[in-house]
């Protein structure tokens, strides 16, 4: 895609003017990186607070009468039990039970506030017109500014602008003022650190973002970074570790379906491809999305097929790359649950040669989210 045909965020020019390198991403003219580059801007979140431009992403407001109930419809989540100002994790699922987009969604009172992935946001909203009745009202967000803001000393940070912040638990959300500016945060994040969302009119965006970057623990980070923190923790990205072919249950999401919208739950089902996740439930899947750990320093990619000791194919890796904070490479794969419960030796085959891995049960960095 050309660059004049590219989106831009209300925070392109500061990105330019920043000397970051602009790459094209879901459409949109993107900082990949700055200058402090992607390893320092990674380990400067772990370690301090780093800000992102995520105003790509959509956010999609929904209103009218019995909105709870009509998105709980839609959703394998509790969105009729999502107590006000709290945000949960959720997923749009097709007839067949793959993933059409993960999202997050807020209960903000008279509206629900949903944040959907960039690539996904006009035919998500398409797709909600089209299977919400009438009397639901939708309006998406457009231009409006997204910031994330994460890392150990987010909290720190934000708090010096808006008291409030302080208090504030991993899902919390929160209208707020920060130095004069009207915001809508969240307690949360991509990175598996402690941080905010902050969503903030688009005239607002670079103010905003000027503010946070004064103080002297915040750098800026781009994708690149993000990318690599949110394997460490071992998080999916839409479009690689999900898409609307992989269920829930292939992809290892089952904690996000609530108690109550499982099979054996107080209001199970009634979503699209309720049937098939239950099936899958009972039965079990051929495959599953997996964290392993690769033996050596050879970076695997995504593609790259995970094998036997014969050379016969099990499973593919659906993310791959450096972790800098772990030192080493960190992959998230698709394998065949019966070669998993099997426990024999795995390799990933790259360039003709065969890397042992071996499945790990856990991130690769812990998730410190601020439960209080």
């Amino acid at each position: 895609m050309s660059t004049e045909n590219l989106l831009t965020t209300p925070l392109n020019a500061l990105h330019r003017e920043l000397s970051a390198k602009m790459v094209p991403f879901a459409g949109y003219d993107m900082p990949v990186q700055y200058p402090l580059g992607v390893l320092k801007e990674h380990l400067h979140v772990r370690a301090a607070a780093g800000v992102f431009d995520v105003s790509h992403m959509g956010q999609i407001r929904v209103s009218g009468e019995n909105v709870a109930a009509e998105l709980e419809k839609l959703m394998p989540q509790d969105v009729l039990g999502l107590p006000l100002n709290r945000q949960r994790y959720g997923l749009l699922t097709n007839e067949q039970g793959g993933i059409l987009d993960d999202l997050m969604f807020a209960n903000c009172g008279d509206y629900f506030l949903l944040i959907v992935n960039a690539a996904c946001k006009h035919q998500d909203f398409a797709w909600l017109r089209k299977h919400l009745p009438a009397s639901v009202e939708m309006e998406m967000l457009e231009d409006q500014g997204l910031l994330a803001l994460q890392g150990p000393k987010a909290r720190q940070v934000l708090s010096r602008f808006a008291a409030e912040t302080a208090a504030m638990v991993f899902m919390d959300t929160a209208n707020c003022t920060i130095d004069g500016i009207e915001c809508w945060l969240s307690c949360s994040g991509y990175t598996g650190e402690d941080g905010f969302e902050i969503s903030v009119a688009p005239e607002k965006a670079e103010a905003l973002a000027r503010i946070l970057l004064a103080q002297s623990e915040v750098e800026f980070i781009g994708l690149g970074a993000r990318d690599s923190l949110r394997l460490e923790a071992g998080l999916c990205l839409y479009g690689h570790d999900m898409n609307d072919t992989i269920s829930p249950i292939r992809a290892n999401l089952l904690w996000s379906i609530s108690k109550a919208r499982r099979p054996d739950g107080a209001r199970s089902g009634g979503y699209p491809g309720a049937d098939v996740i239950a099936q899958e439930l009972n039965d079990g899947v051929a495959e599953k999305r997996v964290l392993i750990d690769v033996e050596g320093r050879a970076p695997v990619r995504e593609g790259a097929d995970i094998v036997t000791a014969s050379g016969d194919i099990v499973g593919r890796v659906s993310s791959g790359g450096f972790g800098p904070s772990v030192g080493r490479p960190i992959v998230m794969a698709y394998v065949s649950t019966a070669t998993l419960k099997a426990q024999k030796p795995l390799f990933a085959s790259v360039r003709g040669k065969q890397l042992p891995v071996m499945f790990r049960p856990s991130p690769f960095v812990e998730q410190r989210y601020y439960r209080g």
